[in-house]
């Protein structure tokens, strides 16, 4: 893993939460995306708008190949917003981002995860102060792990200690470079990647520590099944995607296609030492991401559902209060249960979730009131550590108004 790529997936939240397997051929590279002159601001953004400038800045400086950005804001007791694209969504064709994009929203999946859990707590049928091994007898054991010493809590808080799957040597050989092209159609299930997490021993004991593991949340939607007989997937449609009106959202299961319309989603594929060669990874299997990123959606159901969600409309307040409560985890950012935390420059904190999958990188956040909420999706993964302050940017721009 190069120093950008391993700095992009700690400082973004989003490590590798997606991600499949093969191609019986390897994917040809396709074109590194030309440096490209500077934006018109040909969206409905409003002229001068910082965030307008952020999400240039992404692109013009950052190199990335396009970027949409949404917002809603309420707070001024009507509903005022915009859409904006700097960039392409297709570097062959020069076709702009649009409202309508579907894109892979990775490590957000944690957010509606936990929604669904909660729920659940609250109809009284499990406690997150459940142990791991009574939902889950036997499998979080060995090399140290023990599931009877971790709750259904510190899973969603990433306090569990269990090791992140995604920085295993395994997940490297088959996800990463050469090896996601060789497997990028390939199914596995949850409890084998749980078990390369747990060939290894904890990065501490339950509850002492903070470390952000993908292995939380699929050990997660295995407990979801557990408890309803129904998967994660089935429970967040029922549950959230219906009762939102969320018409572009979906878990896709084992379907590697993108609905339309979509960006193409260009990857370095997280190489060692990547070069110039650029790929086009739009589709591959989502199963390797499952409970912990395989959902797809858009800038606009993404805004609906943080919205709703901090505005207390999917969970009773004892619930609201539990996903609020954070933890400190060392960073720029405090955790709730599958939340970020994220405190800007004016004093403002804003909550929702990153996820960066191959070829794909989104960020949602909204006010504490649910009032103002940003979400922008860049269809390239490779943000270089010199330009990971333009990421930060964008929230800044829209949330404190600084360019």
């Amino acid at each position: 893993m190069s120093r950008a790529v391993a700095r992009i997936r700690t400082s973004l939240l989003t490590t590798a939460t997606a991600v499949t397997a093969a191609l019986a051929l390897a994917a040809p590279a396709v074109a590194a995306p030309a440096p490209l002159a500077p934006t018109p601001a040909a969206s409905a953004s409003p002229a001068g708008n910082p965030t307008r400038s952020a999400i240039d800045a992404l692109v013009n400086t950052g190199g990335m190949p396009g970027v949409a950005a949404q917002t809603v804001d309420t707070s001024q007791g009507y509903a005022r917003g915009w859409f904006g694209s700097a960039g392409v969504a297709d570097t062959s064709t020069g076709r702009a981002r649009t409202p309508q994009d579907h894109l892979r929203a990775g490590s957000i999946t944690k957010t509606f995860v936990t929604v669904v859990l909660l729920q659940m707590e609250a109809e009284g049928k499990l406690s997150l102060d459940d142990t791991v091994e009574r939902w889950l007898p036997g499998v979080v054991q060995g090399n140290g792990n023990d599931g009877s010493k971790m709750t259904v809590r510190q899973l969603l808080n990433h306090t569990s200690g269990i090791k992140d799957m995604v920085s295993t040597p395994e997940w490297h050989a088959y996800m990463n470079g050469p090896g996601f092209l060789d497997h990028r159609f390939e199914t596995r299930t949850p409890r084998q990647i749980v078990d390369m997490a747990l060939k290894y021993r904890p990065d501490f004991a339950p509850g002492t520590g903070w470390n952000y593991s993908n292995t939380n949340f699929v050990l997660a939607g295995m407990i979801i099944q557990k408890v309803d007989g129904k998967s994660y997937a089935a429970e967040a449609e029922r549950r959230i995607i219906k009762r939102l009106g969320l018409t572009r959202t979906s878990f896709p299961g084992t379907n590697p296609k993108m609905p339309l319309p979509h960006a193409v989603g260009y990857s370095k594929l997280y190489a060692t030492n990547p070069g110039p060669e650029v790929y086009d990874a739009t589709e591959y299997n989502p199963a390797w991401s499952g409970a912990t990123g395989e959902i797809i959606s858009t800038t606009r159901d993404l805004n609906t559902f943080y919205s709703a969600l901090l505005k207390g409309r999917l969970l009773p307040a004892a619930q609201q209060s539990e996903l609020l409560t954070t933890v400190k985890t060392g960073t720029f950012f405090d955790y709730g249960l599958g939340l970020i935390v994220r405190p800007l420059s004016c004093g403002v904190k804003v909550y929702g979730h990153d996820g960066i999958v191959w070829g794909s990188l989104t960020s949602t956040a909204t006010t504490a009131d649910g009032k103002h909420t940003l979400t922008f999706h860049i269809n390239g993964d490779w943000l270089e550590d010199q330009h990971l302050g333009l990421y930060q940017d964008v929230f800044e721009a829209e949330f404190c108004g600084k360019k």
